[in-house]
């Protein structure tokens, strides 16, 4: 889950990381208050959950109120991506004399808690890892949520050149790594950290992104979404507890286990078709599952065919044959369902769909190659019409 740069500010200002004096304004009045409080030049900054807002014009700087009447309405008549710009965040402009750039996130590679630091600040990170990885070191948490206080030292040593700057970086970067643990982020990255003429370090940009399946535990966090910026199918799968992600395919997806979902989508394209989406239902045994998930997987107009691939471990297939029938019942279901069900409780399960009129099949292999073959079919039959 990601967050408006304005939420990432006062998430790092109730941690006590330095930021830019301002706030976030919906309207030019609320704009000027906020200016004559910072004091002029100021930075408006326009608050979308997308990149490219510099260069579409929603980040300028403002020198005095004849300006900022100008420019404030400008940005909030943008369109960005097609996302309308409807707040946007004004701080004080900050006078850098060099930049940073400091994270905490996941390497998944390392299965650890990494902090990134770099003197190559406010440019694309990714860019200075490619060209120059000399430039960006890291600290790893070894499993624990508190640094080490001599191994931290060498790190932000490679980083900050004086004493000073190093024991203020030292400060932040270590409140950062609270916060990160604090809020179960997977991201809390600063770019820039500055340097200002009078030599404080302050963060001049903040980035935060929470892990999804730890929002449970983050009620505060929760209520920070703006929903506008997800798929409202994603969306609704995550209230009700299916893991799922849009694809551009036609073959729908229900599947079991992330790995045996995952597996599904690369038989699926190895087999020449295309998935629709990923989705797996978990490891409960709960019919209402399947049904939500028909009628979220069925809202695509592009799913010309649906596969119910489920391994029975915990979750027993006479559960999941509940479901489908349940899911017959209740919804009218336009394109064709390709079953697999095997392991616990799979006689139980394919006694009750024997007059279900369903493709039933024993591998996965089959079953894809039949989904496929239907979707397929489905599209020649498509495009004949047109």
């Amino acid at each position: 889950m990601k967050i408006h740069e304005y939420q990432a500010v006062e998430l790092f200002r109730g941690a006590g990381i330095p930021v830019a004096g301002g706030s976030v304004a919906a309207d030019l009045a609320a704009a000027q208050k906020i200016a004559s409080e910072t004091g002029y030049p100021i930075v408006l900054k326009a608050q979308v959950l997308i990149g490219g807002r510099g260069k579409a014009g929603g980040v300028k700087l403002v020198k005095n109120e004849k300006e900022l009447r100008k420019i404030f309405p400008a940005i909030l008549a943008l369109r960005i991506k097609d996302y309308a710009v409807e707040r946007i965040l004004v701080v004080r402009a900050l006078d850098i004399k060099k930049e940073f750039y400091a994270a905490v996130t996941v390497d998944p590679a390392a299965g650890d808690v990494v902090v990134i630091a770099s003197a190559a600040g406010g440019v694309d990170i990714e860019e200075v890892a490619r060209h120059t990885p000399e430039k960006i070191h890291k600290y790893y948490m070894g499993g624990a949520r508190e640094v080490e206080v001599g191994r931290f030292a060498d790190f932000i040593r490679k980083v900050f050149a004086d004493a000073p700057l190093q024991t203020a970086a030292a400060g932040v970067l270590r409140k950062l790594v609270e916060l990160f643990f604090r809020h179960d982020c997977s991201l809390a990255e600063i770019n820039p950290l500055v340097v200002d003429a009078a030599g404080n370090l302050i963060a001049a940009d903040a980035k935060i992104t929470f892990d999804d399946n730890a929002l449970y535990r983050q009620p505060e966090i929760q209520k920070l979404l703006d929903a506008k910026y997800e798929d409202p199918d994603e969306l609704e799968a995550k209230q009700k507890n299916l893991s799922f992600v849009k694809l551009d395919g036609d073959v729908g997806c229900i599947v079991n286990g992330a790995g045996l979902a995952m597996a599904t989508l690369d038989v699926i394209k190895l087999l020449g078709g295309n998935p629709a989406n990923f989705l797996d239902v978990g490891g409960s045994s709960n019919p209402e599952k399947v049904l939500n998930a028909l009628k979220i997987i069925l809202r695509n107009k592009n799913v010309k065919s649906v596969l119910i691939n489920i391994f029975g471990g915990i979750t027993r297939c006479d559960d999941i044959a509940k479901g489908i029938l349940e899911a017959k019942r209740q919804m009218d279901i336009p394109v064709p369902l390709v079953v697999r069900l095997t392991g616990t409780n799979e006689k139980e399960a394919k006694e009750m769909l024997a007059d279900a009129q369903l493709k039933m099949f024993s591998t996965m292999r089959e079953a894809v190659m039949e989904a496929v073959k239907l979707a397929s079919e489905a599209d020649v039959k498509t495009k004949k019409k047109r």
